[in-house]
């Protein structure tokens, strides 16, 4: 449990400390899934759950098709803005900051990770785009069985992996008649400035 009288000087580990404890539920199928904000040229906001893939002091990890709708957005406004929320540790984390590519390395092993029919999803999708019909989606699948057939799947050159930054990191714990506990954490050239706020 955090103390947020005293909260801790970096919110790192206490992040990590918080997924850890989320997966360690077993009522939680995807305790890493997040909300993941972006907007376009226009400043319209879109939002989507996706899942976290890798976390440190260098920010947030998910990957994706970039040439989805959030792919897309994020080369015209590289920044996010990331809600992860558990209720049933009532508790909340907020990441913002600006997005950057994942080195094709990280991006090329957390592929191989995937199994390979999610490695085929990959190729067949055209995300976001318009679909003529689900027989079409089937077809182009089929199609990426038979190209890669009897070999390993690549990882598609338009698919990798986003970095958000820790930029800001607000926790939230849910207390009893919603006299919630907050602290947000702002990144700077010295360090952490660290801000209670009110519920």
């Amino acid at each position: 449990m955090m103390d947020f009288a005293n909260p801790p000087s970096d919110p790192v580990p206490a992040c990590e400390a918080w997924f850890r404890e989320a997966a360690d539920l077993t009522s939680l199928p995807n305790p890493n899934a997040m909300t993941v904000a972006t907007a376009g040229a226009d400043g319209r906001p879109s939002a989507r759950i996706l899942l976290l893939k890798g976390f440190d002091a260098r920010g947030a990890v998910f990957y994706t098709n970039s040439e989805s709708r959030k792919g897309l957005e994020l080369a015209m406004n590289p920044r996010a803005s990331l809600l992860f929320h558990w209720d049933e540790l009532e508790r909340q984390i907020r990441i913002e900051g600006a997005v950057t590519h994942v080195d094709e390395a990280e991006s090329d092993a957390y592929f191989a990770t995937r199994s390979r029919e999610s490695q085929l999803g990959a190729w067949a999708s055209q995300q976001s785009r318009p679909c003529p019909s689900r027989e079409d989606f089937k077809q182009a699948y089929a199609d990426m069985e038979l190209r890669f057939e009897g070999g390993d799947v690549p990882r598609p050159p338009h698919w990798y992996g986003y970095r958000v930054a820790l930029e800001t990191v607000e926790f939230w714990q849910g207390r009893d008649a919603r006299l919630h506990d907050r602290v947000l954490y702002r990144a700077g050239p010295e360090g952490w400035d660290i801000q209670p706020l009110y519920p």
